[in-house]
């Protein structure tokens, strides 16, 4: 029995386990199994894989995507280049290697929903292991970005500081949610932005995929923008992890 599974602290509401095991049923795929690991620190992934010798490949979630990286014997070099990694594969040699999948969903579920389009400068709200990928992502499509969140720094500004100038938040008509707020059960959640200035020239990118429509998604669009939630996202990074885990060779030198 080949397995797999998803690591993370919280893993009530995973989206991995329900559509792997289906796509095992639908695809005639046998002999392989999903489940679902939750990892109170992750210094126990150690004993996780000596008490499951027969897993082959994890998906990391949070709060790990940055915290797995020394545990890691290997990291692709787009992962690298991100800071995080959300796909694990157990080599032939029994050496653990990092990818990162959430650069490649994002970006190709970014490409199919903007189209020609292309917003010239990005909000990124949050700066967990989510936001690194979408950063990478969006950069490499020639979007500049700038993160938000609570805590000022020096590439980040704070949710107060960016409702301090209209100006500069009409310049970034792509605004991406990598935080969870607004995810079920806490409906009524969403990021604390200056809402009333958005327009039909904005573009609002939730990764949040459970409810299909967020706070966040509304209320831009009720102010006109256009609005997309993270599930072709969830599903693009989730085929392109059961790739990684079956590439001969090791990796897809270009998930690109």
């Amino acid at each position: 029995m080949r397995k797999f599974g998803l690591i993370g602290k919280k893993l009530g509401h995973s989206f991995s386990k329900k559509y792997f095991s289906e796509k095992f049923e639908n695809e005639n795929i046998h002999g392989c199994a999903y489940e679902l690991y939750e990892l109170p620190d992750i210094k126990r992934l150690k004993k996780l894989l000596l008490d499951h010798p027969a897993l082959e490949g994890l998906n990391v979630t949070i709060p790990y995507k940055e915290e797995v990286l020394p545990f890691l014997d290997e990291i692709d070099e787009k992962a690298r280049r991100i800071g995080a990694v959300n796909v694990v594969r157990k080599l032939a040699n029994g050496t653990l290697k990092g990818y990162n999948s959430d650069y490649y969903g994002f970006r190709r579920s970014l490409e199919n929903w903007l189209g020609e389009r292309r917003p010239g400068k990005a909000l990124i709200l949050g700066t967990g292991g989510a936001s690194k990928a979408v950063c990478v992502a969006l950069e490499d499509m020639d979007i500049a970005v700038q993160f938000v969140s609570r805590k000022a720094s020096e590439t980040c500004l704070t949710y107060e500081q960016l409702k301090e100038s209209e100006d500069i938040f009409k310049q970034h008509r792509l605004i991406v949610n990598t935080t969870p707020l607004g995810m079920h059960p806490h409906l009524d959640s969403f990021p604390d932005l200056p809402y009333e200035w958005i327009n039909e020239h904005f573009f609002m990118y939730d990764l949040v995929y459970n409810p299909e429509t967020t706070a966040f998604m509304k209320k831009g669009a009720k102010q006109g923008a256009c609005a997309k939630n993270g599930l072709e996202m969830l599903v693009l990074q989730a085929e392109k992890s059961w790739e990684i885990w079956n590439d001969a060779s090791g990796f897809l030198s270009k998930p690109e």
